[in-house]
């Protein structure tokens, strides 16, 4: 077979397990084929670039604009909606319909979940993908195509779409899970919380970034199709009713959400809208209501539309999921980085379908803001009908001698002191073997970048935890083989196996130990240039901020949490048991690489996944050549070495105008001056 001929199959099979996948939810491979298919077409358009098209699969993530987002003019203004509260107003809006139509009994109508997401509008040309851009203000909005591209459910190419130019509208919207996913990582790094699905989707395709926007899974549902002129086009002929047109935009591929329907008056229409009042809690996105559609597009053309509205169609939208009650006790979680974070101990209370007991309150700089206090009276709601917040007090019902909520000083786990950044919102628990923090703690000690203990996984750690073999990673090196040989799925083998994986783990480098330890800022890189530099635990733990700053690659964030980590008296117990348990914590000094300098004052970051190499031995090669590696992006940074998947230090560099490769530029960097 041609070259080319296999990546046209490729795209072909790969379009259609996109949409089985993203759009119909039916996938017929597992993930692991997705991914050869993909890097298999990727990796012949790589030899092949002259093949490469814009519709191809492999290019949804691409470049941005250098300054921000253009702004686009809409062919056709992209009008709202008049909106619905009620049995009445949804009558009214019928009433007018039929007035407007001459006294038509009954109108066929469409009834489409009205999705809480972001209105996008889609322009193919022939069939490809060349443009999204933002409603904005329904004249002129903005052009965010290279963030449009990233999500897998929007076709960049249609199946047996029509010729010409073509205009598709819809909404991106957060699936449940991928919003719940984004506020627990905001959460996590004591970032506000985003209060609804809608926020989330326009704050995302603002996102300059659009490998950023990829990570975040965003989905699509598209509903309309707008022409040259009133009545869209259908391959050259016309379509007569909405339902037809939704219809044809599922058989071009494009993402329709399924539970739309045709109805014949409004008694039906009122009857769709109490069906989904309650079922909607059930599907995987957030709905607030329902959007009522005359469905036949002539009789469209005659009722036409005001200079806000379209009178062929409403908005029903649901009432808002809110109740008040008593907020019994500000409580404080400790997570695995140990931040902490207070929430709301709640009298419970039914919001949206479910009783709510307890809601978060964000960080404590959010509750002081809203003040917040014990014993109030507080308005709750599900933020986008899924995460539990706490909206503010009922002041009026404020008790008399209320006082104002404080932080703690300390963890209300281990009573070790509490700290906060000064750059920060979050307040933490610095003591690694803090019992709230020791089961994921313990996943990363044992891990592949760490200490890399095979067969100690989570299933077998929760067993130790709970038999209280394990209440610090240093209780690892001073297990016996009985106790281990008593648990569930273990016996003599397994036992013996495990203590010799454990005894190997104690001669691992001084590094993995320090990556192992969970110090803030300090990955796997970091912890080699601390070992590199110190050549042993002792002397790191030893060392002031001033002269943790003066390593290679270290800053001041990295050096203030490392000894942050180390006044922690408990830390130091923990390194002194680990020691005693027989880890090794010497190693020794490295020299510098000698030789030809040519990347001398050149100063790079790394972010991402390389392909050709890991990001270890990339910084290795840089330093080979005189070049300096950081772990974070300032305006001293030369270059940003960008892999897939790169974190936020991609936005930091773009904002700071720092120069970026990507890896095969990077590469032929590295092969010139070697």
């Amino acid at each position: 077979m041609r070259v080319a001929d296999r990546i046209e199959a490729l795209r072909r099979e790969i379009r259609r397990h996109e949409e089985l996948y993203y759009v119909h939810a039916h996938p017929e491979i597992a993930d692991a084929e997705f991914d050869a298919l993909v890097n298999e077409l990727r990796t012949l358009e790589a030899a092949h670039p002259e093949l490469v098209t814009p519709d191809s699969p492999t290019q949804r993530v691409g470049g941005r604009p250098a300054e921000g987002f253009v702004t686009v003019e809409h062919a056709v203004p992209m009008l709202s909606l008049d909106n619905a509260y009620d049995e009445a107003d949804l009558r009214a809006f019928d009433e007018r319909v039929r007035k407007g139509l001459g006294g038509a009994e009954s109108p066929s109508y469409v009834c489409e979940l009205k999705i809480d997401g972001l209105s996008i509008s889609l322009t193919y040309e022939h069939g490809t993908l060349v443009r999204g851009a933002t409603r904005g203000d329904g004249v002129r909005g903005e052009d965010v195509t290279f963030n449009v591209r990233t999500i897998r459910s929007i076709p960049l190419g249609l199946t047996g779409g029509p010729a010409g130019r073509i205009e598709i509208r819809g909404e991106v919207y957060f699936p449940r899970k991928a919003f719940e996913r984004l506020n627990a990582e905001r959460e996590e790094q004591g970032e506000p919380l985003f209060a609804n699905p809608r926020n989330a989707a326009a704050g995302t395709m603002r996102t300059l970034d659009p490998t950023q926007v990829s990570k975040r899974g965003l989905s699509a549902w598209l509903y309309q199709v707008v022409g040259t002129g009133t009545i869209p086009p259908k391959n050259g002929a016309e379509f007569a009713t909405h339902a037809e047109m939704l219809k044809e935009l599922r058989a071009w591929g494009c993402p329709v959400e399924p539970h739309w329907h045709q109805v014949n008056g409004i008694d039906e229409v009122l009857a769709f809208c109490e069906q989904w009042r309650e079922q909607r809690h059930s599907l995987a996105f957030e709905t607030d209501g329902v959007v009522v559609k005359l469905n036949d597009l002539a009789l469209r053309g005659r009722l036409g539309t005001t200079s806000k509205f379209p009178r062929w169609a409403t908005a029903f939208k649901y009432p808002a999921q809110q109740a008040t009650t008593l907020l019994k006790e500000i409580q404080v979680n400790i997570g695995r980085t140990g931040a902490a974070t207070p929430y709301a101990v709640l009298e419970p209370v039914l919001v949206a379908g479910s009783t709510i007991s307890l809601a978060t309150l964000h960080n404590p700089d959010d509750l002081a803001r809203k003040d917040i206090r014990e014993g109030d009276t507080v308005i709750v709601e599900k933020a986008g009908d899924v995460i539990p917040r706490v909206v503010g007090p009922v002041l009026a019902k404020r008790p008399a001698h209320s006082e104002p909520w404080v932080m703690p000083s300390r963890c209300p786990v281990c009573h070790s002191h509490l700290h906060k950044p000064e750059d920060e919102a979050v307040w933490r628990c610095e003591n690694s073997s803090c019992p709230a923090r020791l089961m994921r703690s313990l996943d990363h000690f044992v891990s592949r970048g760490a200490m890399n203990i095979e067969g100690l996984g989570e299933v077998l750690i929760r067993q130790l935890v709970d038999k209280g073999l394990v209440k610090s990673a240093a209780d690892i090196y001073h297990l016996t083989a009985e106790p281990l040989e008593e648990l569930e799925r273990m016996g003599k083998k397994s036992a013996a196996k495990l203590m010799g994986q454990i005894e190997r783990s104690k001669q691992n480098e001084v590094w993995r130990l320090l990556n192992a330890l969970g110090i803030r800022h300090v990955g796997e890189r970091g912890a080699q240039v601390l070992a590199d530099h110190f050549g042993s635990v002792e002397a790191i733990e030893a060392a002031p901020v001033d002269e943790l700053q003066q390593v290679n690659e270290v800053g001041p964030v990295v050096a203030a949490s490392v000894r942050s980590w180390f006044d922690e008296p408990r830390n130091r117990t923990l390194v002194a048991r680990l020691r005693e348990g027989g880890v090794r914590t010497l190693g020794e000094r490295k020299v510098s690489p000698k030789g030809p300098q040519p990347l001398a004052g050149k100063t790079f970051v790394i972010t991402g996944t390389l392909d050709a190499m890991s990001r270890e031995d990339a910084a290795a090669r840089i330093e080979a050549l005189g070049g300096k590696v950081t772990g974070s992006v300032s305006k001293k940074t030369s270059y940003l070495v960008v892999g897939a998947e790169p974190g936020s230090k991609l936005e930091k560099a773009q904002a700071l105008a720092v120069a970026t490769l990507d890896e095969g530029a990077f590469l032929g960097l590295i092969m010139s001056q070697s």
